[in-house]
């Protein structure tokens, strides 16, 4: 294998701290294994010394199994290992736990919905309240942040800390700890405990780190600690893609490094030889207009090839029928569709998208998972509401929306399994403004029953007031409003067109069996790849679309500070850097009946600065 002159300088590098720039495309991992072998065989150091730190347990297996190709030994006495891995096995040997001791993701679900019934917490969608809760508790942890400096971005203050004290507390009651723990626990036996510190830092003498863009400032703290007092600590990354500030990653800390180790050497690795030319110098437009990075010079290997294309189209049925064109002509020239990959901000935004992919037959594979938005609990509101509204009287229908909003009506006039109007009016007969307000709740559902699903929807949210009680909710959950109201504006759009509801519930129907079919068949790899920016990195494929490249969805409408704005910018980059052959952005005009403006990033790939050769 024939290395660049950079290349070459990352793998013969020994001692001492590095910093290697790993740009898209260009050849780390070849570059880490031939490291590990230059260290053993050429600076003969022992392989028990050397230590390599990846963020999933499959990279760290893909990255064993190249070394031990490279060298033509199945056991190569190196450790790979993740982050939670190292760090477990440390706390094992000191506290002797054993795997035991880490508690289930199932159990850890189990304590927090007990938690939610202790307090009588108001939930509406119990896995997304759960996730977040566990989420925000990682935050408080990893960040070493007092639980009473913390702000919640999900729960009231009081809510979040109830939570996070009986999660606690149940942990310890139970002997266990979370992976979260691992970082927490072993930051202080390390602080605490010299002698032991001492004896993993003889035994672990040199230690490489891949995606380093991904670390976060208590897992970064801690390999300091390990890398001492030889610091022979090389990283390998791009904070170019650093994408999971969600996660606590932050750029920052890849561009204190030469702050922190003031003799590290630095390289990068400024050849792509994924790309075209033209794909690399556009993503290199797009990420020039990021201030908290370090500048590359990104060149590529590959010859010229075609220009990334842009098109723009009036409405969100425009662009999904031509993006089943380009993928039919792909189809007819015998291309394998598993070449052209789909690439979105979010899984919901695919929704249209992948019923007309249904409907015409085309195969493909979500690597998020198949994003059902008719499971969602606003659906499931839309849907108890129709349900009524067209005569049902089941109990369970009106518990779910008879509050939402709120009408002040109490569970103990809902008696019955199958509710009576003329029951209802009697239990609050002598309260006049409750007799009004079941007979506005009674004209709303006859005028809903009256209307087109796209009507009723739209109805239902004005008319009745469900947005409000939506803005209400978020307020209370202190989440994004935005993000319920495009929950309800995807269902809303994805109800157009039909005239009845009987047309609707056939065509939800259709698709949940279809999406069953599909989940039966994920094993599969030959359609075309439906995937979000996030779940892109690391991945290449010959074609990349990138559809919605609109103000509000990238950047999201969220990203309003510098950081956030840099983040989002960086999650495009990322995006457009897996396409080695072909790149297709797309924007609309209108979205669901309303009007949209085509992404600042659009201008910044394709202008060229006056300055810029």
């Amino acid at each position: 294998m024939i290395f660049s002159s950079s290349q070459l300088a990352a793998i013969q590098h020994v001692d001492g701290p590095m910093l290697v720039l790993a740009g898209p495309g260009s050849g780390k991992t070849a570059v880490i294994t031939h490291r590990i072998r230059y260290l053993t065989e050429e600076a003969h150091i022992e392989p028990e010394k050397i230590l390599v730190i990846t963020f999933t347990k499959a990279a760290a297996r893909e990255m064993e199994l190249r070394y031990a190709g490279l060298i033509g030994k199945s056991n190569t006495k190196v450790t790979f290992g993740t982050f939670h891995a190292i760090f477990f096995r440390i706390l094992k040997l000191a506290y002797n736990y054993s795997t035991g001791s880490i508690i289930s993701e199932d159990l850890q679900y189990k304590l927090i919905r007990e938690i939610i019934a202790a307090n009588h917490f108001e939930v509406n969608d119990e896995n997304e309240y759960i996730s977040n809760a566990l989420n925000e508790i990682g935050i408080v942890k990893n960040e070493q942040i007092p639980l009473e400096n913390y702000y919640s971005v999900n729960f009231s203050e009081d809510e979040f800390k109830v939570i996070y004290n009986s999660y606690d507390k149940a942990l310890r009651r139970k002997r266990l700890i979370d992976f979260d723990d691992m970082m927490v626990y072993t930051w202080e036996l390390l602080t605490a405990r010299p002698d032991i510190l001492s004896q993993w830092q003889k035994k672990y003498q040199y230690i490489l780190i891949d995606e380093f863009q991904d670390i976060n400032m208590l897992q970064y703290r801690i390999i300091k600690l390990l890398a001492a007092p030889e610091n022979n600590i090389f990283i390998v990354g791009d904070d170019d893609q650093s994408i999971y500030g969600f996660r606590g990653a932050k750029p920052k800390i890849m561009l204190s490094f030469p702050e922190d180790y003031k003799d590290a050497k630095k390289v990068v690795l400024d050849v792509n030889y994924r790309s075209t030319p033209e794909i690399i110098e556009g993503a290199g437009r797009l990420i020039a207009h990021n201030k908290e990075r370090f500048k590359k010079d990104i060149r590529p290997c590959k010859p010229s090839g075609r220009p990334i294309e842009y098109y723009t189209f009036d409405k969100l049925s425009d662009e999904n029928t031509k993006i089943l064109s380009i993928l039919s002509e792909a189809y007819k020239n015998k291309e394998n569709l598993k070449d052209y990959c789909i690439i979105t901000r979010t899984n919901l935004q695919p929704g249209l998208l992948i019923s007309k992919l249904m409907e015409y037959n085309v195969p493909f594979i979500c690597s998020d998972g198949m994003p059902d938005i008719y499971e969602h609990w606003i659906a499931q509101d839309i849907f108890a509401y129709i349900r009524i509204a067209r005569g049902s009287r089941r109990r369970e229908d009106f518990l779910k929306i008879i509050n939402r909003p709120n009408r002040y009506i109490k569970r103990d006039a809902l008696i019955h399994e199958e509710v009576d109007f003329d029951d209802l009016f009697r239990f609050y007969e002598d309260k006049d403004y409750m007799i009004e307000r079941l007979e506005d709740f009674w004209s709303q559902l006859k005028m809903i029953g009256s209307l087109s699903p796209f009507a009723a929807i739209n109805f239902i949210a004005e008319g009745v007031g469900y947005r409000d009680y939506l803005r209400e909710y978020a307020d209370y959950r202190r989440i994004s409003f935005d993000d319920l109201n495009d929950i309800y504006e995807e269902i809303l759009g994805c109800a157009k067109g039909y005239k009845t509801f009987d047309e609707w519930f056939d065509y939800i129907d259709e698709y949940k069996r279809l999406l069953a079919e599909k989940k039966r068949e994920t094993g599969k790899n030959d359609g075309v790849i439906i995937t979000t920016m996030h779940k892109s990195k690391g991945l290449e494929y010959a074609n990349v679309i990138i559809p919605d490249v609109n103000e509000g969805i990238t950047p999201h409408k969220k990203a309003v500070l510098d950081a956030a704005m840099e983040e989002e910018r960086r999650m495009f980059y990322v995006a457009m850097t897996r396409a080695k052959s072909r790149l297709i952005i797309m924007s609309v005009k209108e979205r669901y009946s309303k009007k949209l403006e085509p992404s600042r990033f659009i201008e910044e790939v394709f202008h060229i600065p006056e300055n810029e050769d």
